[in-house]
């Protein structure tokens, strides 16, 4: 069995709240350094932000073509056994 030798406190800034887990997801390095109070001034933000909002736009085409992907191999298969049926009724009749 394990003993406790102390209390422990928790302090406010020792709860991560919801959006800090969404905003660690988007940006981890991001998200430690405003945890650590860093404020972003830096002129490479907005290149960060771009490359994140091109990224996001890439992800999202990638998701979109996996759709359309799986919806044109249902149509296919389809096609496939309306042409295998088909030659089977042409070979029976």
């Amino acid at each position: 069995m394990v003993r406790r030798t102390k209390q422990t406190q928790f302090r406010e800034s020792d709860v991560i709240s919801a959006s800090e887990i969404g905003q660690y997801h988007y940006c981890p390095v991001a998200w430690y350094l405003q945890k650590c109070g860093y404020e972003p001034q830096s002129p490479l933000l907005e290149i960060g932000i771009k490359k994140h909002v091109k990224h996001g736009d890439i992800i999202d085409h990638v998701q979109v073509s996996a759709k359309k992907s799986k919806i044109l191999a249902a149509a296919g298969y389809m096609l496939l056994i309306v042409a295998a049926l088909i030659i089977i009724f042409e070979v029976i009749l």
